[in-house]
């Protein structure tokens, strides 16, 4: 016998920190307990059958930085096209004690999966371990990629930081750049760390690491100007795209725009107008929506059918690199939230 009833999912909006209750898609529950799912077109989706899944999302990251938001549209159409029930959980501002609440309590809830984002692995491996010895099937993602195998989790789904810094470094030596100002936008978040050692270690010069919140822009662009005060660098380069516009401008108004080279991690659509208009040189792109998408589809398919690619391995989403050549195309997916 089947019956026809109207999910109601929990979900938690990132950066608003509160909960609210939506309607959800209809699905049909069957008398074996498997539930179809419609597919984006409203058809029943062809060999989509699940158990009724709840899984948690937890990252680090505010609605205001937009990486997120790319994030989180890719774990919604996974969830359509699956029927999995996912629960996004995030933190007003960047809290370690309050993403360890999120864990703990998924944990406490019997949640059927979790995936969660590693900006501190000694603060948050306790709870990620638990998570792990109470046999619900976890993937980290985004931060956390040199971290993840001692945590015990199937898998990490993300940019490996340490080599993305690398790479973005030897583009910058291969135009002239021997010095460069790191500008760090989240302290304490290792993956930030690791793009700041990765970007010394391919340029072969000296990196400093400014510390730079993003609360206003004005200050943040205060705080870029005086250090470009100080000792002369080639180059600045943004651990984030919320910060690339307070440091171009920074770099503007010190009069040495023709010198200093600008680069940038993550997108925005302000970013890749700068990469289009030949103002920032790059911008790294690690593909959140990807990190939004798979771990979702990968955990349906641990719960359905116990199989699971690479267990214990680093599945990479990126770097992938914009720069004025492809920006164009680029600024077409951005327009549709995919990049």
């Amino acid at each position: 016998m089947r019956r026809l009833f109207t999910l109601l999912a929990l979900v938690v909006l990132a950066g608003c920190g509160t909960e609210r209750t939506v309607r959800g898609e209809n699905i049909v529950v069957e008398a074996k307990g498997t539930v179809t799912a419609p597919d984006a077109t409203g058809q029943q989706a062809r060999g989509v059958r699940i158990a009724d899944a709840r899984f948690v999302f937890i990252t680090h990251g505010q609605a205001s930085d937009p990486v997120w938001p790319v994030v989180k549209k890719g774990l919604d159409a996974a969830g359509r096209q699956t029927g999995a029930a996912v629960s996004y959980r995030a933190p007003d501002s960047f809290s370690i004690p309050q993403m360890r609440r999120y864990i703990d309590e998924a944990v406490a809830d019997h949640a059927d999966g979790l995936i969660v984002s590693v900006p501190d692995p000694v603060a948050l491996g306790p709870s990620i371990r638990r998570a792990v010895q109470a046999g619900i099937p976890t993937i980290t993602i985004n931060s956390g990629s040199t971290a993840f195998k001692r945590l015990g989790v199937l898998a990490h789904v993300g940019q490996p930081e340490y080599e993305a810094g690398v790479e973005a470094g030897k583009r910058l030596a291969a135009v002239g750049v021997k010095t460069a100002l790191c500008v760090n936008h989240e302290e304490g978040n290792a993956g930030l760390d690791d793009r700041c050692r990765g970007l010394q270690a391919g340029i072969g010069g000296r990196v400093q690491s400014l510390a730079v919140p993003l609360q206003n822009a004005m200050v943040a662009q205060r705080r870029v100007s005086a250090a470009l005060s100080g000792e002369p660098v080639d180059a600045v380069v943004t651990l984030g795209a919320n910060g690339a516009l307070p440091a171009l401008a920074a770099v503007e108004a010190s009069g040495q725009k023709a010198r200093i080279r600008l680069a940038t991690f993550d997108l925005s659509p302000e970013v890749l107008t700068a990469v289009k208009e030949g103002k920032i040189l790059f911008a790294v792109d690690q593909q959140p929506y990807l990190q939004g998408y798979l771990p979702v589809i990968l955990l349906v398919e641990q719960v359905r059918h116990q199989i699971f690619p690479g267990k214990g391995t680093l599945i990479p989403t990126g770097p992938q690199f914009v720069t004025k050549e492809n920006a164009d195309a680029t600024i077409r997916l951005a327009a549709e939230g995919i990049r």
